[in-house]
């Protein structure tokens, strides 16, 4: 990361005057001054600025827009990283509002009001670095053995290492995880790493398939076993011999076909529906649901015995709002993906975008993440998506900004409500865990405006 005497402003202006303003606004940065189009792409071909300002009136057309709007073109085609901030008169809204469909980051109008264009600058410079590092963190991730599995987080890091020390191992492995987490993607990761990689990868969804066909489907059937059975067919575990099978949403499994999965898990074998011969199989299986499997036990729903089998190891995936930093990565992977099949213009997501995709709670996860940016590709009509665009509203939710205080505030509250939640809101043990007095903790909850 720059430190501040290293970050680096290119200044396309041809007025001199206006050419010493903007210095004198940014003494603490490298400014390069840029008199016309010609100069600015060959700094630009340089040099990669993360911020440039643009007058739109450049020569030979002072008092018009054409050079301007032809240099703000070529920008966005040729360096869609640099964030470019328009200049432009009081009275010319249409020209600052179409900019910024061309792909501007942002505008601002004449005269020069230095505190607030320093902001402008300032928050296009800190969204550029967060950029380049999810673009680096992502570069990494491709190297990752975890194919398919996109993330930079502490949290989805912490599940990637343990799936690589799981796989090799010929263990049952529950996955747990809100709908649309990547519950399948992980178990793909545990086939393609362990030394079944070469046999099939047979995946079922327990919920998607009605009951009276789903033992079938599972255990295939003998001729003649049903109306309509007129030849022999395996079912899904012979299918995966060699190789692994991945039962999802386990907790919808009929009660009869759970004696019949805890059967094969301690025996190895199967028999066909309507059959009575016993047929070894060699196959992992590995599960997953969204469903609370102990809750499910207490009412009777789901067999104790079956869930320790299919539990030698657990792994949970956090749901998408609680894996810091990898919305933004995953909306620019997705923008990128979907921008390149559907031959979209589209190369980077708006302020406002970026600050609604910070702050929706993602109830739908990764799957709703990538629906949003598919319909966002395909609906925008310029070359940014907005949070219209994404259809959400900006900063709903309260969005995680840069400033520190607030960021600590929100952990610190945050903190406190899980500790009078654990413990049932009593005032000693919760200081007790935050590792505080209580006359601190009291003081603390008038800080913040909770009651104990």
């Amino acid at each position: 990361m720059a430190t501040r005497n290293d970050r680096r402003l290119l200044v396309v202006e041809d007025d001199p005057g206006l050419q010493t303003q903007l210095k004198w606004c940014f003494e603490d940065w490298k400014v390069v001054i840029a008199p016309d189009r010609a100069t600015a792409l060959a700094e630009l071909k340089k040099y990669p600025y993360p911020v440039m300002t643009l007058d739109l009136g450049l020569p030979p057309d002072e008092s018009g827009t054409r050079e301007g709007f032809a240099a703000l073109e070529e920008v966005v085609r040729n360096h869609p990283r640099t964030k470019v901030i328009v200049v432009t008169g009081n009275n010319e809204r249409e020209n600052a509002l179409r900019a910024v469909a061309l792909g501007a980051y942002d505008f601002f109008y004449k005269p020069i009001d230095a505190e607030l264009l320093g902001f402008i600058v300032n928050r296009a410079y800190r969204l550029h670095e967060l950029e380049e590092e999810n673009r680096r963190l992502h570069t990494q991730q491709h190297e990752s053995p975890l194919e398919g599995v996109i993330a930079a987080s502490p949290q989805m890091m912490a599940v990637c290492r343990t799936i690589e020390k799981v796989a090799p191992a010929d263990a049952t492995v529950l996955v747990l995880g809100e709908s649309g987490t990547g519950k399948e993607l992980v178990a793909r990761a545990l086939h393609n790493l362990s030394p079944r990689r070469d046999g099939p990868f047979v995946a079922i969804n327990c919920a998607a398939i009605p009951e009276n066909l789903l033992e079938s489907e599972l255990f295939g059937y003998e001729k003649g076993a049903f109306t309509g059975a007129a030849r022999t067919t395996p079912g899904k575990f012979e299918t995966a011999h060699g190789g692994t099978l991945f039962l999802d949403e386990v907790g919808d499994l009929p009660r009869p076909l759970q004696a019949k999965l805890l059967r094969f898990l301690q025996e190895r074998i199967i028999e066909r529906v309507g059959g009575r011969k016993s047929i070894p199989v060699d196959v992992r299986v590995v599960c997953a649901t969204h469903k609370d499997l102990h809750a499910l036990i207490h009412e009777g729903e789901f067999r104790e015995d079956l869930y320790y089998r299919i539990s030698e190891i657990s792994v949970r995936i956090p749901p998408l709002r609680e894996r810091t930093g990898d919305v933004l990565l995953l909306a620019r992977v997705f923008l990128e993906r979907f921008a390149k099949q559907y031959g979209a213009p589209v190369r980077q997501l708006s302020p406002d975008a970026v600050s609604a995709l910070e702050s929706h709670r993602w109830p739908g996860n990764v799957r709703e993440l990538e629906n949003r940016i598919k319909r966002a590709v395909i609906m925008a009509e310029g070359k940014q998506i907005t949070a219209a665009d994404l259809e959400l509203a900006p900063g709903q939710g309260g969005g995680h900004g840069f400033d520190l205080r607030e960021i600590r505030d929100r952990a610190e509250r945050e903190a406190i409500l899980r500790a009078l939640s654990h413990v049932g809101g009593k005032i000693s043990q919760a200081a007790e865990l935050l590792g505080v007095s209580r006359p601190t903790l009291y003081d603390l909850l008038r800080k913040h405006n909770l009651k104990s």
